[in-house]
């Protein structure tokens, strides 16, 4: 017979954890190494016991202990898997987890079954992300790519403006209007005018407000200081 899977459990809870440390430890090819409480003893845990795979719950001694504790493992053992066990399902809870590196998700309260499955088909290098799952993820790693795509436009029309546009983005993110610009530059209107229009099509904005707001968005108002 073939080396059981190795597992350690977190989750502080102690039913909980009684629970799944049993259902785990009744499988034959399962062995439960370990069991934690919290972030930190987990962490502690998997840098002492060798393990194949983690059940890991998110909300501990912190709402992101679990999270937290994902991180730091897996900086120092990559190999290790990991698999969310929590009640959250969020949106910003799943990409904030999957992120991490870990490679499963699996929601509380499912078929004992089901939860068996995640873990050999994780251990197997197999993984399938329930339907939920997999949406969110791809969702979240399709609007970074809109983010990533929109930033390189964005930094390529900053790289071409010339001094006047960008004297003229700093003033409008400190709310200034075209009044106000315009007698500050010590010119007409309708010559601001002229150069916002200017500055919307490079950027393909239709109004200046977008502009402020894509900037202040990626965090890029130091640019036009």
């Amino acid at each position: 017979m073939s080396q059981p899977i190795r597992i350690l459990v977190a989750e502080d809870l102690p039913l909980l954890r009684e629970d799944f440390c049993d259902t785990l430890a009744a499988q034959e090819d399962m062995e439960v190494v370990g069991s934690a409480a919290t972030g930190a003893e987990i962490v502690a845990l998997a840098a002492q016991v060798p393990c194949d795979v983690i059940l890991m719950d998110i909300e501990m001694e912190t709402v992101d202990a679990g999270i937290r504790a994902a991180e730091a493992i897996l900086l120092e053992h990559p190999q290790i898997k990991i698999i969310f066990l929590t009640a959250h399902e969020t949106n910003d809870m799943i990409t904030s987890a999957m992120g991490t590196g870990a490679v499963d998700y699996v929601v509380k309260g499912c078929e004992e079954a089901h939860l068996l499955e995640h873990v050999r088909k994780t251990f197997a290098g197999h993984t399938e992300l329930d339907p939920r799952i997999h949406a969110t993820v791809l969702e979240e790693y399709a609007r970074l790519r809109r983010s990533e795509r929109s930033l390189i436009f964005f930094i390529n029309n900053v790289a071409h403006l010339t001094p006047t546009e960008r004297e003229l983005v700093k003033l409008l993110l400190q709310e200034k209007k075209v009044a106000e610009i315009a007698r500050l530059r010590c010119v007409e209107v309708v010559t601001i005018k002229t150069q916002i229009k200017g500055l919307l099509h490079k950027f393909g904005c239709t109004r200046t407000k977008e502009i402020v707001k894509m900037i202040r968005q990626m965090n890029l108002e130091h640019l036009f200081q």
